[in-house]
């Protein structure tokens, strides 16, 4: 009996742990392209400005986050009610801007690759 308890509570503690990790969703450049042509999708490029303005995703807001003020700003400009695409160069400060954004209650999809991915699967951006 006792070997069957430890079975069960190692089982749904490996369980909690997997949830708790995945608080956010990593998808590739044709399922964030499809993701992000929804209306009410919010897409933020979590670069610097400098680096948004050498060329981002038609679309989206810069939030640096970088930035000591990226949560506030980030919590000021989006709709909690409406999920969030977010993307960087490659992918690592958007999966941090991901995970901030997601333990606020933000439903949050991140680019893997980052703009980098994007660009070289010859996706549109823009540098207005």
């Amino acid at each position: 009996m006792r070997k069957t308890l430890t079975a069960i509570l190692a089982a749904l503690g490996f369980s909690l742990g997997t949830t708790a990790q995945n608080i956010f969703e990593n998808v590739d450049v044709n399922h964030f392209e499809q993701f992000v042509r929804s209306d009410s999708v919010q897409l933020v490029d979590v670069r610097t400005p400098k680096e948004y303005a050498e060329g981002h995703i038609v679309g989206a807001v810069n939030i640096n986050v970088k930035d000591s003020a990226f949560l506030t700003a980030a919590l000021s400009r989006l709709d909690k009610e409406r999920p969030c695409a977010v993307y960087c160069r490659s992918g690592k400060r958007s999966a941090l801007a991901a995970s901030l954004l997601a333990k606020r209650g933000f439903a949050v999809t991140n680019l893997l690759g980052g703009i980098v991915a994007w660009t070289e699967a010859r996706k549109e951006i823009t540098k207005e």
